[in-house]
């Protein structure tokens, strides 16, 4: 039959909006897993591990973050404002405990959450996510493709220089390796349904975004308590790889999955088995 997802919009306290997704709890779902989409994605959870989350009896539970898709700007947001988001959309959906899981800058979201949720969060999977921009030891910037570096470092001068730059932004092929661009012929083609209508509603959630992950986390990664697994691929143009291993240093319990020959989107061919782990709680 395959799975189902279900959409609402949940308003909150101070007016917002969000924009909720949700595959359903029913008696064989055994695990909740928040999805953190990517820059720039609507946060619709990741169609292409379906197959993997009916065998393991994994419910979906995700949400476009604040000016993305359905729910409204949260203007000065950082990375650790997504907690209390993720909590509100929990509790509002019934949800106890829950692990995580994102995809590149959703990766870093999910490492904010498991900092700041121990008490909720079971085990986190981190696909190609950013490092804190300026953390000790790590050239931040060293290794990404040109246009990724002029797009980051125009956020880092701000938020008018950063909307100037997406203004004359043109989509560059070459950020993807050979590997990346098999995967999104195929099996990862998925991505064109989150990306078009994120891209279609204009710049917004985007460069809230890019401020975030250039700016102050609003929390450290390394007082997470819960598992981490960092899937990174050693050839990745958009987060270098240097970043999986900076976090893999620095997560008490995390463990590095490097992948020398995948680029930022092929290394999700790794995904279902990290999923699969997650649901066996074979994490840490």
């Amino acid at each position: 039959m395959g799975t189902e997802v279900t959409e609402r919009d949940l308003e909150l306290a101070d007016g917002r909006r969000l924009h909720v997704y949700d595959t359903g709890a029913d008696a064989s779902a055994r695990l909740t897993v928040v999805w953190h989409h990517g820059t720039p994605n609507i946060g619709a959870p990741p169609e292409p591990l379906f197959a993997a989350s009916e065998r393991l009896g994994v419910r979906w539970v995700s949400y476009d973050r604040p000016g993305y898709g359905g729910s409204t700007p949260l203007p000065g947001r950082d990375v650790a404002s997504a907690a209390a988001d993720v909590t509100r959309v929990a509790d509002a959906l019934g949800v106890g405990r829950f692990a995580l899981m994102g995809h590149s800058g959703g990766g870093t979201h999910a490492l904010a959450c498991a900092a700041l949720l121990p008490e909720r969060v079971l085990g986190t999977v981190s696909v190609a996510g950013p490092a804190p921009c300026g953390a000790e030891g790590l050239d931040w910037f060293a290794g990404m493709n040109d246009s990724g570096r002029a797009s980051l470092t125009a956020a880092a001068a701000g938020r008018e220089e950063k909307a100037r730059h997406e203004a004359r932004a043109t989509y560059d092929p070459g950020m993807f390796t050979a590997a990346d661009h098999a995967a999104l012929a195929g099996e990862w083609s998925w991505f064109h349904d989150v990306v078009g209508p994120a891209v279609e509603a204009g710049p917004g959630g985007l460069i809230d975004d890019d401020l975030a992950y250039v700016g102050a986390w609003g929390c450290d990664p390394r007082t997470i308590t819960g598992p981490v697994l960092l899937l990174h691929g050693g050839q990745d143009r958009v987060v270098p790889s240097s970043h999986g291993r900076w976090l893999a240093s620095r997560c008490p319990r995390s463990e590095l999955g490097l992948h020398p020959a995948d680029g930022h989107i092929s290394v999700l061919r790794h995904a279902a088995a990290a999923l699969e782990r997650l649901a066996r709680n074979e994490l840490g």
